[in-house]
């Protein structure tokens, strides 16, 4: 079955509109892949930000897709939920209320379906993908916005769970920007919203969600077939079981395994996220060349060297360095906590971080690790047990292009080297 897709062009008071007409034989999953490029689109600039479509299956809505990715054709996959057998229409309407005004013509030269038949994991995770509705503050507005979805399938006792996580192109409230970059090595905000455990006969037994305040209670709201409903509620994108908005967004999750690694790959495998993210810096002015370690701005991402290591991690912290020639070539080292505790990692596992190099500053030739004692938080009892960190692994050292796009990692490192709480730091050249 090959689609048919119709091109309306823009008249007065029309927006673009594009269609397809198909039919699937067994009921399953479906999954629109919308091919589409927006002439004057930049999310960089204000103004011309997005094109916002209005998606709907057999004339029903179904969601909003932000064409965020500029003026070359590029495909959004989205879930379009579950499709009985026999005939079915996408359609696809650019909504002038939500759009930019300078956005242009805007093309859609294609729209294909797939069909997951039910039973099978790929129908089964996109039968359980959330669907988000928009935070009341962002509803006709360019920031933080949903862009990207994926899940894991982790054991668990009994049975699978289900993970699912989203990528947001920023977080009004939260973690400073220069926090931000130091801890997590990113401006994106990247949650998990939901959880649902399946037994073995793939019996739903368990479901959960990521609420205000960070606190994972059970979930208990309202499904469209098997989808959660779920509405973002928190400046920094925690989710609620209801809310005020009715403009929502589904992108179609990908199947993601994150052993020894850390979650910014995802950002790696899809890159234009990266460009997304620095481009909503420059929009909303959250950069600035001089910005001092704690003023929660970061100078130019394209500036900044990003490291991802892993270590087994217990009641300590850790940073990094990273050694690099400035345009002077005089050469030093550069730490990522910028002298602030604050700026150390303290989770274990794998994790990224990014450190800012001064202009011109040739890749790094180096990168050096460091344990710490965690500081005592104010009116709790001091962490029991070992404290320990032992470096396992260093994934990758990057920096990014003139587009804000990574450029090749320059190392990679797997072993065992223990690290002495406040002790030394423990060196890796980059070889040459």
């Amino acid at each position: 079955m090959v689609p048919v897709v119709i091109i309306l062009l823009a008249l007065a008071q029309q927006p673009p509109v594009a269609s397809t007409d198909f039919a699937n034989a067994v009921p399953g999953e479906g999954v629109a892949v919308i091919t589409a490029a927006c002439e004057r689109c930049d999310w960089g600039i204000e103004g011309r930000e997005a094109a916002v479509l209005r998606v709907s299956v057999d004339g029903r809505y179904s969601q909003h897709l932000y064409l965020v990715r500029g003026d070359k054709p590029s495909a959004y996959r989205v879930s379009v939920g579950r499709l009985a057998a026999g005939p079915h229409r996408i359609e696809a309407a650019v909504d002038s209320a939500l759009s930019a005004k300078g956005i242009g013509a805007v093309t859609i030269p294609s729209i294909a379906v797939s069909v997951a038949p039910v039973g099978d994991d790929s129908s089964v995770a996109q039968s359980m993908a959330p669907i988000v509705y928009a935070r009341p503050n962002t509803v006709g507005k360019y920031t933080d916005v949903p862009v990207f979805m994926w899940y894991e399938i982790v054991p668990v006792a009994g049975g699978r769970q289900f993970r699912y996580s989203v990528i947001f192109t920023n977080e009004d409230g939260g973690t400073a920007t220069d926090r931000l970059m130091a801890t997590w090595g990113r401006t994106t905000d990247i949650e998990f919203v939901y959880g649902v455990t399946l037994d073995g006969s793939g019996r739903i037994v368990a479901e959960e969600f990521q609420g205000p305040n960070h606190e994972v209670p059970a979930f208990r709201g309202r499904h469209e077939g098997a989808h959660p409903l779920q509405w973002v509620s928190t400046d920094n994108n925690m989710v609620s079981e209801s809310g005020p908005t009715d403009i929502r967004f589904a992108p179609a999750p990908e199947l993601f395994d994150l052993t020894n690694a850390s979650r910014e790959i995802v950002m790696d495998a899809h890159p234009w996220i990266h460009a997304l993210a620095s481009k909503e810096m420059v929009r909303e002015r959250k950069l600035k060349e001089d910005a001092a370690a704690g003023s929660g701005a970061i100078p130019d991402p394209r500036r900044f060297a990003f490291v991802e290591a892993c270590t087994d991690l217990q009641n300590a912290a850790v940073a990094f360095s990273v050694h690099a020639a400035d345009a002077a070539g005089q050469a030093r080292w550069f730490d990522s906590d910028r002298g602030l505790a604050q700026f150390r990692i303290v989770r274990t596992g794998c994790f990224r971080g990014a450190v800012p190099l001064p202009v011109g500053a040739a890749a790094p030739d180096a990168v050096r690790f460091k344990a710490f004692t965690v500081p005592p938080k104010k009116d709790a009892p001091p962490p029991s047990g070992p404290v320990s960190v032992t470096l396992t692994r260093v994934n990758r050292v990057f920096t990014l292009d003139d587009g804000y796009l990574p450029r090749p990692s320059v190392f990679q490192w797997t072993g065992t080297a223990p690290l002495a709480i406040d002790g030394g730091w423990y060196e890796l050249r980059v070889p040459r």
